[in-house]
C-alpha cells in the first residue's frame, strides 16, 4: 500500500514539474502560503483564544477570500482552460484579481474597526 502511494506521489510530482507552466507554479506557491497562514491563524485561535474576535475573524476571512481569489486567477491563467474563459486574457484576469484584492482589503480593514 505504501509502495503504491509513493509511486502515485512520485508520478504526480514528476508530471507537475514537467507539465505545469511557471506562472501556475508561482500561483500555487501563493496559494500554499495563504493556506498555511490560515491554518496558523486558526491554530492560534484554538490555542490562545479569540479575545479580539473581530481581528481574528477579519484575518481568517481575508485568508479564505485570498485563497478563493487565487484559485479563480489560476483557473483563468491556465492555458488548458482557454476555451472556458473565451475573451479573457491572462492580463485581464490578473487585473480582476488585483481589483478584487483591493476591495477585499478595504472591507477587511473596515471590519477590524
Amino acid at each position: 500500500m505504501a509502495n503504491k502511494t509513493g509511486a502515485v506521489i512520485s508520478k504526480f510530482y514528476k508530471e507537475y514539474n514537467t507539465k505545469t507552466p511557471k506562472k501556475l507554479k508561482i500561483i500555487d506557491a501563493y496559494l500554499l502560503y495563504i493556506l498555511i497562514t490560515g491554518v496558523v491563524q486558526f491554530a492560534y485561535c484554538l490555542l490562545v483564544g479569540t479575545f479580539p474576535f473581530n481581528s481574528f475573524l477579519s484575518g481568517f476571512i481575508s485568508c479564505v477570500s485570498c485563497f478563493i481569489l487565487g484559485v479563480c486567477l489560476r483557473l483563468q491563467v491556465n492555458p488548458e482552460n482557454k476555451n472556458q474563459f473565451y475573451g479573457i486574457s491572462p492580463e485581464r484576469g490578473f487585473a480582476d484579481f488585483i481589483f478584487a484584492h483591493v476591495i477585499l482589503h478595504l472591507v477587511v480593514m473596515n471590519f477590524i474597526g
